[in-house]
């Protein structure tokens, strides 16, 4: 409960507040009887006292907590966890069991490809080869022409 600034007296079992003709009053306002229910008389730190709505002193006892029902949502979702993590681990235990396997076939793929690059490069030379002729190439050329402005023509021969 937090300090307050100021004092809160309640009115006596006889009906009269004992402070009602202290310091800060000249006579009295109002009878305790009259006040509504909920204001007090407050005496401000200047020591000037006045009526006050004031806050009831006493805590009020929190609720109980009621039972709620568990959602349909979280029960699922505990129903499959267990299924869940067994899956993840049967799944490990395969794998650990297919690992020789997966490593032998990572070889044999490497292998292909290693094949695969062989062949692109020995096909073109080989194809080079088998094309080239046994000497070289010979080519002649028949050109024939009249006059100084006259129009050339020829035949080109590969032999």
């Amino acid at each position: 409960m937090p300090e307050t600034p100021y004092e809160i007296t309640t009115v006596t079992p006889a009906g009269r507040d004992p402070l009602a003709f202290g310091p800060g009053w000249d006579h009295a306002r109002m009878l305790p009887e009259e006040l509504p229910p909920g204001v007090q008389i407050v005496t401000l730190p200047g020591g000037i006292r006045t009526l006050a709505y004031a806050q009831p002193t006493t805590p009020t006892a929190p609720a109980a907590p009621t039972a709620r029902p568990i959602p349909a949502w979280a029960k699922t979702t505990a129903l499959l966890a267990p299924t869940v993590g067994f899956g993840i681990a049967a799944a490990s235990v395969g794998l650990s069991y297919a690992a020789p396997g997966l490593i032998a076939m990572s070889h044999a793929l490497w292998s292909a490809v290693a094949l695969i690059a062989a062949g692109a490069l020995a096909v073109p030379l080989v194809l080079r080869a088998a094309r080239r002729p046994a000497g070289p190439a010979q080519i002649t050329q028949n050109i024939t022409a009249t006059g100084l402005f006259g129009r050339a023509t020829g035949t080109i021969n590969h032999r």
